[in-house]
């Protein structure tokens, strides 16, 4: 299938996809579509950037039918609620000319009044996060028994949140006879997993090996020793505005985001996404780096697989992740769309390790870069770099304890070793096992005669 013609799409939807400018559809894209549309169960391995959401959407609204009914027909679930916010746009750029209710539901503090009503008014797609979603599944305003297809979007990233033992309380939730559709960058161990527990017989595209980063992304790597060298390095590479116009930076922790924004020399041109951030915040960031107005986003993985933005120039790897698949989600931000992107990553001895394991993923040595003269090698430690970790494995040696002062010996009633009863009573009560609780109902009435 070389064009969308060959879909054989009904006539409202191919408008919109001319609309869009969709001349091609992608590998992935290609190999998704017949066999959702046949109503089996459908597992998609492609790379971030090849168009996975528009594969899964194409053949679900080439099937889905007007309907009035109230309660939804299709599910899709995401981890981050920007990438919830993304395909509901999608949804809505593709539904112009159809009449498809649809209605995103993430975590907020201020926003399930508005989502329980958008869904009380009727929805034919929900796209939601795991836990917003089992929220309103558990309180009855969100009903899943109509549900016939089920979407787990980026279904790797998901389970690395945490978020199987939400999927399995949802999975409660729906019909037994449905679709299952899951795509994903990577197939990792968990992923596989989830396959065999509630997939039947799945069909199975693998458009990419597991972990194979785009070619048009150009990768390099420098090693430094400690933060405050890194945001020297960072200064000095991002001075270059031509080469690097549009700039997305990954870190490790919100309080790495938080103090590398106040550290670099672009004060203006930065901005700062995070779990931590208000929902609003986090929209206006990615707006402003959207639009131009921040030529540098810091961002932690929390959201490595939430921003779709066109045209961004490099992608930074501040700190080193974790997981090498996080690795490959972050660089899937740049080089789309058959566009030339560059990936940076910075990376101490500490973290060599994780280095290590990102090119075995790869099969791919990432070359290594010198620091550029003028660039501050720094000593000074930031707070987190000093801290050691506490190993719970590790083995101390046995030091005798000394109370000090404040010290004293616990008193009888304290101990595990109880206390003499002196009251005679007592001994009695518990000899011929008397109730010795005043709320009890029979030795209230007695009080009561006795009074």
């Amino acid at each position: 299938m070389n064009s969308f013609d060959e879909f054989k799409i009904k006539k409202q939807l191919k408008n919109a996809i001319d609309d869009l400018g969709f001349d091609k559809p992608t590998p992935i894209q290609q190999a998704s579509y017949s066999t959702i549309l046949s109503g089996a169960d459908f597992v998609g391995i492609a790379q971030t950037g090849t168009g996975k959401t528009i594969a899964f959407l194409l053949p679900i609204l080439q099937d889905l039918k007007y309907s009035e009914q109230q309660h939804p027909r299709v599910l899709i679930l995401a981890p981050t609620r920007e990438l919830v916010i993304q395909i509901v746009e999608e949804i809505e750029k593709l539904t112009p000319y159809i009449t498809v209710r649809v209605v995103g539901v993430f975590g907020g503090s201020s926003n399930i009044k508005g989502q329980k009503r958008a869904v009380a008014e009727g929805v034919d797609i929900v796209v939601g996060t795991p836990r917003r979603l089992y929220d309103l599944a558990l309180s009855n305003f969100l009903r899943l028994h109509s549900i016939k297809k089920l979407v787990i979007d980026e279904v790797d990233i998901m389970l690395d949140f945490g978020y199987k033992t939400q999927l399995k309380n949802i999975f409660e939730y729906l019909p037994k006879k449905r679709q299952n559709i899951l795509f994903s960058a990577t197939m990792t161990t968990y992923v596989s997993d989830l396959i065999n527990d509630f997939l039947v017989q799945p069909i199975r595209k693998t458009i990419s090996i597991s972990g194979t980063p785009l070619k048009t992304i150009s990768q390099e790597v420098y090693v430094v020793p400690n933060f405050n060298t890194k945001v020297n390095l960072l200064n000095h590479l991002l001075a270059e505005k031509e080469t690097h116009h549009k700039v997305l930076i990954f870190v490790a922790r919100k309080s790495f985001a938080d103090r590398l924004a106040v550290e670099l020399d672009f004060g203006d041109e930065t901005s700062v996404i995070h779990a931590g951030k208000e929902q609003n915040h986090r929209l206006k960031s990615i707006e402003h780096f959207e639009t131009g107005e921040s030529r540098i986003l810091i961002a932690t993985d929390v959201i490595a697989r939430g921003i779709d933005i066109e045209k961004i120039s490099t992608v930074i790897s501040f700190d080193t992740p974790f997981y090498p698949e996080n690795y490959i989600h972050r660089i899937g931000r740049t080089g789309r769309a058959e566009q030339k992107g560059r990936s940076i990553l910075f990376y101490s001895e500490k973290e060599n390790e994780l280095k290590l394991d990102i090119e075995r993923l790869m099969n791919y040595s990432i070359p290594v870069c010198e620091i550029p003269e003028g660039v501050e090698i720094s000593t000074a430690l930031i707070p987190e770099e000093m801290d050691k970790p506490i190993d719970p494995f590790e083995e101390t040696d046995d030091v005798e304890f000394k109370p000090r002062g404040a010290f004293h010996e616990k008193s009888a009633k304290n101990s595990k070793v109880n206390s003499k009863e002196k009251s005679y009573r007592r001994k009695l009560k518990k000899k011929y096992k008397k109730p010795q609780k005043r709320g009890d109902k029979i030795q209230n009435l007695k009080k009561k005669g006795r009074k």
